[in-house]
């Protein structure tokens, strides 16, 4: 018995509008997704969607909606996309967690920082640490089922009032399990912000 393949399903502006499970063989055209947690009405809002895999082999792909049944949606194929949608995809997550240096560093110890949002590529957060760009630490991430902790590299710097900073990093020699844990983390994220809205 295979594992079934799930994805994200986003609108046009990238915002999360359900999960969905294949219900047609793979490489099947139409596709034939099941919409899960009766969002199937959410979907057929819309008449083009993305569908972005847990998988990393798999690409995102955009789709046009054919047609419904319950809660199954035929899916014609429009565009495979860059897999750097999917790295982009940032999500607001805010946490409090520990950044720790790495040999290079100048500081020493952890720092505190809050999260400001998290992509499967990267993560922003507030820092009263003075980090220059380029320069590597490790974050302990925790909105995933068990806390990971990864190297970051900063790619801004913006200075706050009160001697605070918003950093914007990307995340630097993942392995795949990182990558599928951190890219579960933010699908979950974007359908709880949808639901929160609601």
């Amino acid at each position: 018995m295979t594992a079934k393949r799930t994805y994200l399903i986003l609108d046009s502006q990238n915002n999360a509008l359900a999960n969905g499970e294949l219900a047609s063989p793979a490489g099947t055209a139409p596709m034939r997704l099941n919409v899960l947690n009766n969002k199937v009405d959410d979907v057929m809002a819309h008449q083009v969607v993305t569908l972005f895999s847990a998988s990393t082999e798999e690409l995102p792909i955009q789709c046009r909606i054919l047609r419904q049944r319950g809660d199954a949606i035929l899916l014609e194929k429009i565009a495979t996309l860059d897999p750097e949608v999917r790295r982009n995809l940032r999500v607001p997550a805010k946490f409090d967690t520990f950044l720790y240096p790495v040999s290079t560093s100048t500081w020493r110890g952890q720092a505190a920082v809050q999260s400001v949002d998290l992509s499967c590529g990267g993560i922003a957060f507030y820092s009263d640490l003075r980090l220059e760009p380029h320069e590597r630490a490790e974050i302990v991430v925790t909105p995933t089922e068990e806390p990971v902790i990864l190297i970051c590299e900063v790619l801004r710097r913006q200075e706050l009032q009160n001697d605070r900073y918003m950093y914007a990093t990307k995340f630097v020699d993942m392995c795949e399990d990182e990558e599928v844990v951190v890219r579960e983390a933010v699908f979950s994220l974007q359908l709880q912000n949808r639901d929160a809205r609601e």
